[in-house]
């Protein structure tokens, strides 16, 4: 029997079962459960850097950010409210698409 011991999205238990499998999970406590999102970030993290085409990518940046809604809302903020400050944080620094890459800086 595979062990896991590892945070799962919230349908897999159904998912388990309609495949004719037992299970055994249990809910987390609210600090386990930020340890936990934080184990799940870097895990989808891993899985987006070995992902072997862009579709693949596409599946696990979407995985990223599942659990980046998650985290926010351990912090008590809404998805709007993260996106408020990515909006914010991009009108003053800009965002990434001009691919610019920062070599030095001296001073003047």
């Amino acid at each position: 029997m595979p062990v896991y011991n590892k945070l799962v999205r919230d349908l897999i238990p159904q998912v388990i079962e309609s495949n004719g499998k037992e299970y055994r999970t249990r809910i987390l406590e609210d600090d386990e459960y930020t340890y936990e999102l934080r184990n799940k970030f870097k895990e989808e993290a891993e899985e987006y850097f070995s992902a072997q085409s862009s579709e693949e990518s596409l599946e696990e940046l979407a995985d990223l950010l599942e659990v980046i809604r998650a985290l926010a809302a351990t912090h008590g903020f809404s998805w709007e409210q993260l996106e408020e400050i990515r909006q914010k944080k991009a009108a003053t620094r800009g965002g990434f698409q001009e691919k610019i890459f920062l070599i030095d800086v001296s001073e003047v």
